[in-house]
């Protein structure tokens, strides 16, 4: 159910984000009255010239609408883009041209995580990011807070089923590769070369079995050190990258 903490962006580089990259689906800046802080002028300066409305209040008014949120005396009013829906799938996949990149998020629950996934994602040119509908955080304002505005600029599928559509995916060419700790083939050993999906779980239970069961392979990051997992947002930048730089070396 959408509250109205969905309809806000909070933070100085959240608003700063959306004015830059998604101009469109801003409506309206509130900023703290008498802050004298610069970057709060420069976002002021910023609205005014792309003639988004912007309006002074006081603390206490930001307080409510931020709803908890750290905003360090900005918010935003934000109607989010529309979601990615799973039939636009096969067309992102077509539109890759065999380079495809697919992020599959089995079940991460804290938006924190979820939104610097999807910061990654948009880092790393992701062709899409898919996430299950239930047990699973959905895209809201922390996420697009965390994530710098890049839950709005790459498409997110959210899914009813994902073993089916993973299975949908693979049926469009997209090897679909699940990141596990236990697995004997390392990222780097592995070819991310043509269309790839990589699959990660969600915080302490990781994936589900029927997705594990449904990748056409288990892949690990190799750790020299003590620890024995690495946060999920963490493995998906690695994970990301690694697919980047094998890229890289084919241009």
């Amino acid at each position: 159910m959408s509250t109205r903490k969905d309809n806000w962006v909070a933070g100085i580089n959240a608003v700063a984000s959306a004015l830059e990259h998604d101009l469109e689906h801003v409506r309206e800046v509130l900023l703290e009255a008498g802050s004298k802080n610069p970057r709060i002028t420069e976002i002021e300066e910023t609205a005014r010239r792309r003639d988004v409305p912007v309006r002074r209040v006081a603390l206490q008014s930001l307080e409510g609408i931020a709803g908890g949120l750290r905003h360090q005396g900005a918010v935003a009013r934000y109607e989010a883009a529309k979601a990615t829906d799973e039939k636009e799938l096969p067309g992102l996949v077509e539109a890759a041209a065999g380079k495809a990149l697919v992020l599959v998020l089995d079940g991460v629950q804290d938006p924190h995580n979820l939104g610097a996934c999807l910061r990654s994602a948009a880092a790393a040119g992701v062709t899409a990011v898919v996430i299950p509908k239930d047990k699973a955080a959905p895209v809201n304002a922390t996420v697009r807070k965390t994530s710098a505005g890049a839950a709005d600029r790459i498409p997110v599928v959210s899914v009813t089923n994902l073993a089916r559509t993973m299975r949908a995916l693979q049926e469009m060419g997209v090897w679909l590769y699940g990141l596990d700790g236990e697995a004997k083939a390392t990222i780097h050993a592995t070819d991310f070369t043509g269309n790839i999906g990589l699959v990660m779980g969600g915080e302490g239970e990781g994936m589900r079995r029927l997705t594990r069961e449904t990748c056409d392979g288990l892949v690990r990051i190799p750790m020299p050190g003590e620890m024995e997992s690495l946060n999920v947002s963490v493995a998906t930048g690695v994970a990301l990258f690694e697919v980047v730089r094998q890229r890289g070396v084919q241009q």
